[in-house]
């Protein structure tokens, strides 16, 4: 059992994503042999739409008019593709910034779908070391009595596996001995 303390530390650490940022690039530029771009907080349209045109505005290559996404940061194992949409990156980097590197990582789990992530901590069942561990805890909150003599045959890491093959959880993982779980909806 983790103390308060270790569990406070751990959700701190947890949510130490950097604000989610994408670098974007000059394609002109780019063509040219020259690096030119910006990097910019991935949190709101009209502030990436305003750094894109002044990147553009100031690129050395003459007629500079298309950008793309060259690297980013802070979206977990995710991250936004060379010609992601400004809109869907600003809707996502707010998501990430909200629930942290859980987020980040829910966001990968569902292949960056928005919609699909932010539905899955309605189903949030909390964080375990392990679904073993999430398997137990459910048998005690369901009021099953299981006696001593019997205890040491329950099997609850094949259950916490039966119940994410079996389509009933998805898990996260955001650390070594930090196992999130979600309901899913069916």
């Amino acid at each position: 059992m983790t103390s308060t303390t270790e569990r406070t530390t751990k959700e701190e650490a947890a949510n130490t994503t950097p604000t989610p940022r994408v670098y974007l690039a000059c394609l002109a530029s780019y063509n040219a042999g020259i690096l030119h771009g910006v990097w910019a907080e991935a949190m709101d349209e009209d502030a990436l739409r305003e750094a894109v045109a002044t990147m553009l505005a100031e690129s050395p290559t003459a007629g500079a008019e298309e950008f793309a996404i060259h690297d980013h940061e802070g979206f977990g194992s995710w991250g936004p593709d060379e010609y992601e949409g400004l809109a869907e990156i600003a809707a996502k980097g707010p998501f990430i910034a909200e629930h942290g590197q859980l987020g980040a990582e829910v966001l990968a789990h569902f292949s960056g779908r928005l919609d699909e992530a932010e539905a899955a901590f309605d189903g949030y069942a909390g964080e375990w070391p392990d679904l073993g561990h999430f398997a137990e805890d459910l048998t005690e909150q369901s009021g099953v009595t299981i006696p001593d003599s019997v205890r040491l045959y329950v099997d609850y890491d094949a259950m916490g596996r039966d119940l994410e093959l079996g389509g009933d959880v998805f898990t996260v993982r955001t650390s070594f001995d930090a196992v999130h779980v979600f309901w899913t909806a069916r």
